[in-house]
């Protein structure tokens, strides 16, 4: 199987082979500047502009951290204003299961944006329909009603309303340090208080039990149970893998007590996980699955949720526009999640991702065993992958070194001592060799700089 732009071909490198920090500066045209007549001018604007019209505090955080400006990208290669390239290890949380602007996904986009880029919403909308069609044949078990949205968190929104249309009850059961999303009924499931605090009071008849705890899960069902939420794999909590079985008890608790179970799989389908779906690795169906992230190949927002036809017909088959999205199926969305979904599945991107995962996973935990005073665990499940650390003051350091050495990581947003390796599913073995030294190198500087943190 053969990358899109491997950054190995691109990323310079010094004598033992880890990517340079030194500027790389390529010549970028005034197209690449975005019309700024320089580099530092483009760089000046960008954050003058987060300054004073977006967020003040984030724009602080990220010129101390050396943010630079991301201008281009194709693959798993970036881009920045200086012309330094990097390799996407961070992949957009997810997003970019395709890698950047994968060409059969742009091809598609622009055939479709000379036809119509979004439907006036009083007819059919064919690239919808075919895109349903397609779910329904991918999806587990008897998946087959989907509804489109923008966002993996409006997919999350319109499951848990699904779920309390179809059964009449009020209460949602999620878990400890789950991600859903930030609008205010997937926050309500969500399990950071951080993020929760400041918007309380939230829905109410929200229940949280650990991870991974069935007994604890048959404990919080009852007669007024509309649904459970749950992540498969839980990435934003730190890439926690949930103990062999966990979501089969999870189906069989549900159907006991006749509510829905949603599998949250934003982020863990669609190959990630080295599965189709998250959800197969135990070989289990869920009600309802939520999707977004890769769904489009990350070119188009897109977000979905599959329903069984009994769950959505119990909910909304005597008002069919009860839950509606203006924008949610356009036709520049649907064509790119069509073309995403054909290069996943002809590409055999999942088998990358199962391959590169292992080697990924094998390399970080190499780094573990020289720096046990640095990392404490590295778990991961195909191409995501995470990297605990002992003390979260690490962090601070190992990330910047990381993208000094021309690689980009993600924070885990509810486990800050999680850093997270998600790379494009078309990542190559040379890539991920890269990677991996550049974070052995990260950690070694860390190591070197901070000592032993409490």
């Amino acid at each position: 199987m053969k990358a899109t732009g491997p950054a190995t071909d691109v990323i310079a490198s010094s004598s033992d082979g880890i990517a340079s920090s030194s500027d790389v500066s390529l010549s970028l045209s005034k197209d690449h500047l975005y019309g700024a007549a320089s580099p530092a001018a483009l760089f000046d604007e960008a954050a003058e502009n987060y300054r004073a019209y977006m967020n003040p505090p984030l724009a602080r955080v990220m010129k101390v951290s050396g943010s630079p400006v991301e201008v281009s990208a194709a693959g798993c290669t970036i881009t920045d204003h200086t012309g330094k390239t990097y390799l996407d290890f961070a992949g957009g949380y997810g997003v970019f299961t395709l890698g950047h602007r994968h060409p059969r996904v742009i091809a598609a986009v622009k055939e479709q944006l000379d036809r119509i880029a979004l439907s006036g919403r009083t007819m059919f909308n064919p690239l919808m329909g075919r895109l349903a069609k397609r779910l329904a044949q991918m999806t587990p078990g008897d998946l087959s009603i989907s509804f489109f949205a923008n966002s993996g968190t409006e997919a999350v929104e319109g499951a848990l309303k699904l779920a309390r249309a179809a059964t009449k009850r009020p209460t949602i059961v999620a878990t400890d340090a789950a991600f859903h999303g930030k609008t205010l009924g997937a926050l309500s499931a969500s399990g950071r208080d951080a993020f929760r605090d400041p918007f309380l009071p939230l829905l109410e008849h929200v229940r949280r039990v650990p991870f991974g705890d069935a007994d604890a899960l048959r404990g919080a069902l009852g007669a007024d149970t509309a649904a459970v939420i749950v992540e498969p794999v839980q990435g934003e909590g730190g890439v926690n893998i949930p103990p062999d079985g966990y979501l089969r008890d999870v189906r069989a608790l549900c159907d006991a007590s006749g509510a829905v179970m949603i599998a949250d799989e934003v982020q863990t389908g669609l190959g990630r996980c080295g599965a189709l779906f998250a959800c197969d690795r135990e070989g289990v169906v869920p009600d309802v699955m939520t999707l977004a992230k890769g769904l489009s190949g990350g070119v188009v927002p897109i977000g979905a949720y599959v329903a069984r036809s009994s769950v959505w017909n119990a909910a909304y088959a005597k008002q069919p526009l009860l839950h509606t999205s203006t924008f949610g199926g356009n036709e520049l969305a649907c064509a790119a999640a069509l073309a995403a979904l054909d290069v996943l599945q002809e590409e055999d991107l999942v088998a990358n991702a199962r391959e590169r995962g292992a080697q990924l996973l094998a390399g970080a935990r190499a780094t573990m065993r020289r720096y046990p005073a640095v990392i404490e665990d590295v778990r991961g499940a195909g191409l995501l992958v995470g990297v605990e650390l002992r003390s979260e003051g690490y962090g601070g350091t190992i990330i910047p070194e990381l993208l000094k050495r021309g690689v980009t990581a993600a924070w885990t947003l509810n486990q800050q001592r999680v850093i997270r390796l998600e790379p494009p599913l078309i990542v190559s073995a040379g890539e991920v060799e890269t990677a991996l030294r550049a974070l052995d190198a990260a950690v070694a500087a860390a190591f070197q700089q901070l000592g032993t943190l409490p």
